[in-house]
């Protein structure tokens, strides 16, 4: 569908069209029926009337992580559905819509088009892997996602806890065709998935995950009797000894059973169909045609540029020789604290502060704010050793707060510890990225219900590209002075991202091994993401440099008329969008300001 300006610019006079309730109506329709037929993406947004709502709050899926059904059925009913709302927009021209409708059609038809393209590739995906497989996706969803404010919330979980073990064998039995495809995940993931698998599988019964989430859950419940938290807590555990430990060690004999005949080769471009799968994935997380040469010269320039600043901020701080890499090493180990007593309520508490430091920073740079609370958590013991700093958006009711969740399973010596960085990642996960963003989206009265609660999913490049702006304006306002350290971790953030783009690329179109991005100086359980991922990395700095780009157009357009303040908030007010329609909406802005 061609995108027409948002506004229409003749004389000086700048003309909106009206609200076209057609339009509205038809876009709140498709979503209740997008919905309909995805029960967790309903549970997550919490959508639908009571009744519809309740029915589907028993149910689960299994998709993979790209979002495709797994199922033959529920697959090419979810095709025809986005080849359906697709056809259907082409009836509601640009010009008969105002211009949240105009961006709101634009927004769709952009994820409509990404999900067809997606699941023309759908079948080169690791079913089973460390960091987002389908085994993690349900533990995740029924602990931290499904809601436990009632009753009746907990007889639904114990339904959907009957539904693990089918979806699990059925996900068993889909990758084993596709190992006969020839997708079968490198013999390292292999070994780090089999290890969070034992973790999941490690405790006794009665203290395995799922079991203990439902326990804790009625403890906060009113109306439990203790003989009906008993029964209840044996019912769970009834199900995970009889059926989801036995899917569970079916997962694990089929990745063991892999190890045999998988290889050491990282990159998708192995994979019966990789070369598309890639240029597909780049497509869809940056939401642009740059190809994958293009985006690997990208992050060589700025590696480059960074590591410059990193250098001279390292010399005045006397660590002179060596790399970048090893020396900002060497500044981290002597902020590594004592690791008795235990260090990790501290890194909380500090966290914590930095959050609440950061909103009182934000105020010269937002008028807008969001109402949803933020705490600060440690990441789930289950997903900890695999898992990267990360943020959840509040629960629509307001049951559940904005989190930001920090992973801490080991202080040394293998150190997962912030350090220096512990500022910049709070910024990108907390105050003023994602928090802001998610919370303020979910807050808007301009945007339609549908994109306010991401019924059509998270663009990567605007998200993630917003949260590393975040840690960017940060820096140009000042926020680190005084604290070379701190600034020296904001900049290693910026490099860690600069280097996605290289490594990224090289291991899935340069045949790139593991070792060569671990020695560009990626972590090894970064390096594994990227492999389980791909193109996912890539939309972070390239989301950046896109906002970037257009604010100094508008700087260069306005003049004195630019307003930093004004336009964070326009970013903001648009909520997620893919980065073409991100630049229509500044563009008109800049006209309107005109």
């Amino acid at each position: 569908m061609k995108l027409l300006s948002v506004w229409a610019v003749g004389l000086g006079i700048i003309v909106a069209a009206r609200a076209n309730p057609e339009f509205d109506a038809w876009a709140e329709a498709f979503t209740r029926d997008w919905i309909r037929a995805q029960p967790m993406l309903a549970t997550q947004t919490q959508y639908l009337p009571a009744e519809e709502q309740d029915a589907l709050d028993r149910q689960l899926e299994l998709r993979g992580v790209d979002g495709v059904p797994i199922a033959a059925d529920a697959r090419a009913a979810h095709l025809e559905r986005a080849r359906r709302g697709l056809a259907e927009l082409e009836g509601f021209p640009a010009a008969s819509l105002r211009p949240v409708q105009r961006t709101s059609a634009a927004f769709l038809a952009s994820q409509l088009r990404a999900t067809l393209r997606v699941a023309e590739v759908s079948d080169q995906g690791y079913l089973f892997e460390q960091f987002r497989g389908v085994h993690l996706g349900l533990v995740s969803f029924l602990t931290q996602t499904h809601p436990f404010c009632t009753r009746r919330d907990v007889e639904n979980y114990l339904v959907r806890l009957e539904r693990v073990g089918p979806l699990l064998e059925l996900a068993v039995t889909e990758a084993r065709e596709r190992a006969k495809r020839g997708v079968v995940p490198p013999s390292f993931i292999l070994t780090s998935t089999l290890a969070g698998l034992e973790r999941l599988l490690e405790p006794p019964v009665e203290k395995n995950v799922f079991v203990t989430t439902v326990v804790k859950a009625m403890e906060r419940i009113d109306g439990f009797s203790a003989a009906e938290r008993n029964a209840l807590a044996a019912g769970a555990a009834k199900i995970v000894s009889g059926a989801i430990r036995p899917a569970l060690e079916k997962v694990k004999a089929l990745l063991i059973e892999q190890k045999a005949q998988a290889t050491d080769e990282a990159g998708v471009w192995k994979l019966p169909r990789g070369e598309a799968a890639y240029k597909i994935a780049l497509e869809a997380f940056t939401t642009t045609t740059l190809t994958a040469g293009e985006i690997h010269a990208i992050g060589l320039r700025e590696v480059a540029r960074i590591e410059a600043q990193m250098d001279e901020l390292l010399r005045g701080l006397g660590y002179g020789e060596g790399s970048v890499q090893s020396r900002y090493g060497l500044l981290q180990a002597s902020l590594l604290p004592p690791t008795s007593p235990d260090p990790r309520p501290a890194m909380i508490e500090e966290i914590t502060r930095v959050v609440g430091d950061a909103e009182k920073r934000a105020e010269g740079l937002f008028a807008l704010r969001p109402k949803a609370p933020l705490e600060v958590r440690r990441e789930p013991a289950f997903t900890e050793a695999g898992a990267a700093a990360r943020y959840t958006p509040p629960a629509p009711d307001g049951s559940r707060p904005g989190i930001y969740w920090i992973p801490l399973a080991r202080i040394a010596p293998d150190v997962i510890w912030l350090g220096a960085g512990t500022r910049s990642v709070a910024y990108h996960e907390a105050v003023p990225g994602h928090h802001f963003q998610l919370a303020l989206q979910q807050e808007s009265s301009e945007l339609p219900r549908f994109r306010r609660l991401s019924a059509f999913g998270f663009i990567s490049a605007f998200g993630e590209g917003w949260a590393l702006y975040a840690e960017r304006i940060a820096d140009e306002a000042g926020w680190y002075e005084g604290d070379v350290p701190g600034r020296l971790g904001y900049l290693s953030f910026q490099l860690l991202r600069a280097r996605r783009l290289v490594v990224d690329t090289g291991l899935h179109t340069k045949k790139w091994t593991r070792q060569q991005a671990i020695d560009y100086g990626i972590q090894a359980s970064e390096v594994e993401r990227y492999i389980v991922w791909p193109g996912q990395a890539c939309s972070y700095m390239i989301g950046q440099l896109r906002i970037l780009e257009l604010r100094d157009k508008a700087k260069a357009a306005l003049g004195v008329k630019f307003s930093l303040p004004e336009f964070h908030d326009l970013v903001l007010r648009t909520g997620i969008v893919p980065l073409d329609v991100l630049g229509t909406v500044v563009e008109a802005w800049i006209a309107e300001k005109r």
